[in-house]
């Protein structure tokens, strides 16, 4: 029987909750009842006043342009290099691979950068437009105005924000235009990154060839060798294009060696085939030599020795030379062939319409704000005059304005 007894005061309990929370709620909608004349022209006062102040708002038009950069610009090079085999091909298809980085990153930096801001500034005139007396405070304003993002596939999207429509999508194809003078003024391709480099090299090349066919000249005249026999001939050839392949292995190693560690596999295949050249240059120029056909440097009589010393320098100089010099003449190709690996997809246009402000979004919105505010401030309104009605609460309420008057005169 208490059990059952329990069980009834519980349900009571729960029954009277819930008339409690449905007579709270019935008690709030007759509230807001009684006040909506309040609640609803507050709300068409602060939509009427929130469309007046959008209306005089100045508008915002926003200009995009998207350009397309290549991530393959030295494809053609390092196809033709291909061909030549061995070193050359891989050494193409290193610098145009990812040593040199993405270009989109490169030209989102260039676009960024302070030239490109200082030439839109004097072109536009935005220091006015902006109403800034410093150049520092018109290029933050320029700034907040652009948005310049690199985004999937390689693409750029240039977007500009203006006041005037035609200025911002003149402004946008104007970004355009500094790049495609930048791109050419700087060296931002593969294939003129790697013509530069190669020039360097291949002029440093062509001064070593000089002093060295210099000296081996005036070997000739001292000694009067004028040529050694054809096995010799031939040992010095593969002494010098060895000498040459180690050579260009070993630039392509040290250019893995700044990216891949010990364990990767080219490296590792490149130190198994440097390895192996060397063993081959060891046999040529030692004393002796297993295969009588190919005449070791050391069987050569000590009378041609220094002939050989400096007919083996001129070789493997020329041999370095006629390597540079394929690889610069196909990359001057290259450079001439290439576009600035910049294609226009989307071109700004004048939009006629705005993209700043949203008028019938903000009306909304203030219209909904303004509801919530004022039914809140009527409930509230409500609670207090409930509690202000209990004869004990107004007593308290009584005590605290004094202390709160007493306290604003000794202030």
């Amino acid at each position: 029987m208490r059990v059952l007894s329990d069980e009834v005061v519980v349900l009571t309990e729960s029954l009277q909750s819930e008339d409690t929370e449905e007579s709270s709620l019935l008690r709030t909608l007759v509230v807001l009842a009684e006040h909506w004349r309040l609640i609803g022209g507050g709300m068409l006062f602060c939509g009427l006043i929130t469309a007046l102040i959008v209306l005089v708002m100045p508008v915002t038009y926003t200009a995009s342009t998207v350009i397309l950069t290549s991530q393959s610009g030295s494809g053609g090079a390092a196809a033709l290099l291909g061909e030549l085999g061995g070193s050359l091909g891989a050494l193409a298809s290193l610098g145009g691979g990812g040593l040199l980085g993405s270009q989109s990153d490169t030209f989102v930096g260039v676009l960024n950068s302070r030239t490109v801001a200082d030439e839109m500034i004097e072109k536009f005139h935005l220091q006015k437009v902006y109403r800034k007396r410093t150049l520092v405070d018109t290029r933050k304003s320029l700034a907040k105005h652009t948005h310049i993002e690199g985004t999937k596939g390689s693409f750029i999207r240039i977007s500009v924000d203006d006041h005037d429509a035609h200025r911002a999508a003149d402004m946008a194809n104007t970004y355009v235009d500094e790049l495609y003078r930048r791109n050419q003024t700087l060296a931002l391709t593969t294939a003129s990154q790697r013509r530069l480099f190669l020039e360097n090299q291949v002029n440093a090349e062509k001064d070593q060839l000089a002093n060295v066919e210099a000296a081996f000249r005036e070997l000739q005249q001292k000694t009067g060798v004028i040529q050694l026999a054809g096995q010799a001939e031939m040992t010095l050839r593969s002494m010098a294009q060895l000498r040459a392949e180690i050579s260009a292995k070993e630039v392509l190693l040290e250019q893995l060696r700044t990216t891949e560690t010990e364990q990767n596999t080219d490296v590792q295949r490149l130190e198994s085939g440097l390895n192996a050249l060397r063993e081959q240059l060891k046999k040529a120029e030692s004393d002796s030599s297993a295969d009588n056909y190919f005449v070791s440097a050391g069987r050569i009589p000590l009378a041609g020795l220094e002939y050989l010393r400096r007919m083996r320098d001129v070789r493997y100089h020329e041999a370095l030379f006629e390597t540079l010099a394929k690889q610069y003449e196909l990359a001057r190709i290259e450079e001439a062939k290439a576009p600035p690996v910049i294609q226009v997809v989307d071109k700004a246009i004048v939009l006629d319409r705005r993209s700043w402000p949203p008028r019938a979004l903000l009306v909304l919105l203030a219209l909904f704000t303004s509801g919530v505010l004022l039914s809140g401030w009527v409930l509230l309104r409500d609670k207090w005059n409930k509690v202000s009605a209990v004869p004990e609460n107004a007593l308290h309420i009584s005590a605290l304005r004094k202390i709160l008057r007493h306290k604003n005169r000794l202030a």
